[in-house]
């Protein structure tokens, strides 16, 4: 029986095919939009937490003066005001009572331009650090080395570049080997990081790194430094945050029961933070996507409720011999979920297309997941069967004799 309404299904929509197109075009076009959305979406949130591990790394915690995402702006500006900064001398104090459990790398930065001959790189992030760091976070190298722990010794003048800063200093060649110039110092260029994205809202290909000691030697020592930290056994960063902590406090002669004069965040924090942020994103992708399927909606039913009405007389024919509401009912079903199933598939095709060409433009990756694809269809054909639903229950609730009197 099913099969046989089928049948009768696809031979109406033939029959008519310019309102069926127009329909299956509504669902089509909702469903591209969701498609989209959602991909774009988790290709936003995949990209924030990536770029979230490369910057903070794994296993990993940063000592800082004041966190800004931990605190209110009176709570920060009193940090700021009662927190001293951090020196070379707690990094050293903090490496040496590690008792093994944790790995620090100080980090000094400054704001710059980095040249090479004739072209410039304005307002590079220029960091200062130790070959430790290497261990502490994923630096991400495309080519060449990091800084090594005779870089640092000796003051060494070497520099591992960015993507971007490499790019552009270096448009036509191999920067390995190459020099540039900062601060007023020539430095040979040992690395360059692979793309990095952003994190925060901040490139992170913009990123050059020098030994702090050379750093020191060209701008002075740092007024305030960060320590990237991180657990020397993985799963125990809980434990090299607490003898971190007890470190510093122990160095500044905190009491017991006065607050730290630091801030330590957490790569939950951290990567907290990105969560929070991707799901606000995300969530907008909600009622855009509900909104483009009770478009489909509306114009699926109008277009069931006027084939129902041209289609009155043959409703009544076939109750008048002998076909049930029950058969009615689920021919106009199909009917509607067969525009939906037609368009949805149609929608989800051309948002693959429409993506994979995003995608090679903004070499970002969007790539439709079956399980979104599917989603997509299953929603499309759900949307058929809720805007079939009235048209179907008023055709099998026509009256048998008014029909057949209606031409």
């Amino acid at each position: 029986m099913t099969r046989d309404l089928a049948r009768e299904a696809v031979a109406t929509l033939r029959a008519n095919p310019l309102r069926a197109s127009l329909a299956a075009l509504a669902v089509a076009a909702a469903v591209f939009a969701v498609t989209a959305i959602v991909t774009a979406l988790g290709a936003v949130e995949q990209s924030a937490r990536q770029a979230s591990a490369r910057a903070f790394g794994s296993d990993t915690f940063l000592m800082t003066r004041a966190a800004a995402d931990q605190s209110g702006r009176r709570e920060l500006a009193a940090k700021l005001e009662r927190n001293p900064v951090l020196r070379r001398a707690d990094a050293r104090a903090l490496a040496t009572h590690a008792a093994g459990e944790a790995l620090y790398a100080p980090i000094a930065q400054r704001r710059g331009h980095v040249t090479a001959g004739p072209l410039r790189f304005e307002n590079a992030a220029i960091n200062g650090t130790t070959d430790v760091l290497g261990d502490v976070r994923d630096i991400g190298l495309a080519r060449g080395r990091f800084l090594a722990d005779a870089d640092v010794t000796n003051a060494a003048p070497v520099i591992v570049l960015g993507a971007d800063i490499a790019d552009a200093l270096f448009p036509a060649g191999d920067p390995i080997g190459g020099t540039v110039r900062a601060g007023g110092r020539r430095f040979t260029v040992i690395g360059v990081q692979a793309r990095q994205g952003t994190a925060g809202g901040q490139s992170l290909d913009r990123s050059a790194w020098i030994p702090l000691t050379t750093y020191e030697r060209v701008w002075g020592a740092d007024p305030g430094l960060q320590i990237f930290a991180r657990a020397a056994i993985e799963g125990q960063t809980q434990a090299a945050e607490d003898r971190a902590r007890v470190t510093l406090r122990a160095r500044r002669a905190i009491q017991p029961g006065r607050p730290d004069t630091f801030d330590i965040v957490s790569p939950e924090a951290a990567r907290g933070l990105v969560a929070r942020l991707s799901e606000r994103v995300g969530a907008a992708g909600v009622p855009i996507s509900i909104m483009a399927l009770l478009a489909a909606v509306v114009v699926v039913t109008n277009t069931m409720l006027v084939s129902v009405a041209q289609r009155t007389h043959e409703i009544g024919i076939r109750r008048a011999i002998g076909g049930t509401r029950r058969a009615v009912l689920l021919e106009v079903l199909l009917e509607s979920a067969l525009i939906a199933l037609a368009g949805g598939a149609a929608g989800v095709a051309g948002a693959i297309g429409a993506l994979r060409i995003a995608a090679g433009a903004f070499d970002v990756p969007l790539h439709v997941t079956p399980s979104i694809a599917l989603g997509s269809v299953a929603a499309a054909a759900a949307s058929g069967i809720i805007a079939g639903w009235y048209p179907a229950r008023r055709a099998a609730g026509l009256d048998v004799i008014a029909a057949l009197r209606q031409e």
